[in-house]
Order: structure tokens, then sequence, then C-alpha cells
């Protein structure tokens, strides 16, 4: 019993301590870690067993490839989301309001200052300097739903997995904006659909953004109870 609950503490501590930085080291990830965790996310359940996740990891000379043709993708003005992506005018924009709101005062950026902000976006598809990125695709079955949740629950564990072993990534929606230029370069058919790709490698630890936390609303606000009396 006390080895469980040691391994229970240790696994809420890993959950809770999970971070999304903004600036990364350049140093590669050992490869037997970056296996690890691929391995680790693997273990994701999904419906039916599907596993309709396929992911390419791009480092080196590749990834530098990658975030030249976004950053040109970019600067041209040519997205191509393969989903549409709306926060609608409520709660859910509040919400993002309010992280772009802290992001940006971290970082000393006026709401008017379009030529910083624009730089800001253009970091995401530098990567935040990480060394690699994690691609995370998906096969069009029926509407989308069942296959994009499965995928949340791999990059979930691909997340945690980098937290438990002492390195950091962040999902990144805006890779997915640009989701022809990143099949042209990784030879990725147009079968398979860009959700989003995680950066990843070691934090910057003294990164102005490092400690932002932005924190979540209270449980009251996304949990109804049905004689589960928690409050």
């Amino acid at each position: 019993m006390t080895e469980q609950l040691a391994t229970a503490s240790s696994f809420i501590e890993v959950i809770r301590a999970r971070s999304s930085p903004r600036e990364f080291l350049p140093d590669p990830l050992p490869l037997e870690v970056i296996r690890g965790v691929l391995e680790d996310a693997q273990t994701a359940p999904s419906h039916s067993n599907t596993q309709p996740w396929m992911v390419h990891v791009v480092s080196g000379a590749t990834r530098d490839e990658l975030s030249a043709e976004l950053l040109a993708a970019h600067d041209e003005q040519r997205p191509s989301s393969d989903f549409t992506a709306t926060y609608g005018d409520g709660t859910y924009l509040r919400r993002s309001q309010h992280h772009g709101a802290a992001l940006y005062g971290r970082l000393g950026i006026a709401r008017h200052d379009q030529t910083r902000r624009n730089e800001v976006v253009r970091d995401n598809l530098r990567f935040y300097g990480a060394p690699h990125v994690a691609l995370l695709f998906m096969p069009q079955l029926g509407d989308g739903v069942r296959a994009g949740s499965d995928v949340g629950m791999y990059a979930q564990n691909f997340l945690l997995s980098l937290t438990a072993r002492g390195f950091h990534g962040i999902p990144q929606a805006v890779h997915g904006a640009y989701a022809d230029t990143v099949r042209t370069v990784l030879g990725v058919s147009d079968d398979l659909k860009l959700l989003f790709g995680i950066s990843f490698g070691t934090a910057k630890a003294d990164s102005p953004v490092r400690s932002l936390d932005i924190g979540r609303v209270p449980l009251d606000a996304s949990v109804v109870l049905h004689d589960t009396p928690l409050w």
C-alpha cells in the first residue's frame, strides 16, 4: 500500500508540474529519451483500439527547413488549415483573450504593437528554439471527433512523459494552420490531417515566460455533479 501511495503521489506531482514553456535550449535530447517518450505516448487509449495517430518527429536539418518554410508561409499569408479554429463570442473567447493578455503583458508588448506581436507568432514557427518537434496527424474518419480525441490523449501521454523525465514540451495549434506546408516538407499524403505540433526539449530556466501561470477555472465552472456531493 505504501508503494502504491508513493506512486500515486509521484504521478500527481508530474501532472501538476507540467507546463508549456515558450523558450528552449538548443541541446538535442538523448535518443533513448525520445524513444521512451514515444513508447509511453503509444500506450494511450483510443476508440476500438484504432490508434489513429501518425506522428512525425522532426530534428536537425529537417527541423530547420520546416521552420524556414513555415515562416515563409506565414509572412506570405499562405495559411492552409485542415480544421476550423474559432472560440465563439462568449466564455471561451474571453478565456483566450485572458491568456493572450497575460502572455503579452509578461513580455512587455503593448496591444497596439503589431510588429512585436507578429514576432511572437513567428517565434511559434521557430518552435520556440526547441531542438525537436512532433507533428500529430490523423486520418479523416467520419467527422473526425473520435480520432481527434484519441490524438489528444496520445499528446497528453507524450507531454507527461517528457515532464516525468525532466524535459518539457508545448502543444502548438499554430502549426496546424499551415498544414499544406508541413505536408510538403515532410512528404505526408493529403489524406492525413494535421492537428497540431508539440515542440519539445529542455526549457530555458531564465525565460521571462517560464513561470507564467494562466490558471484554470474552478471545478464548478466545468463539472456538473449527479449524486456526487463534492461540494
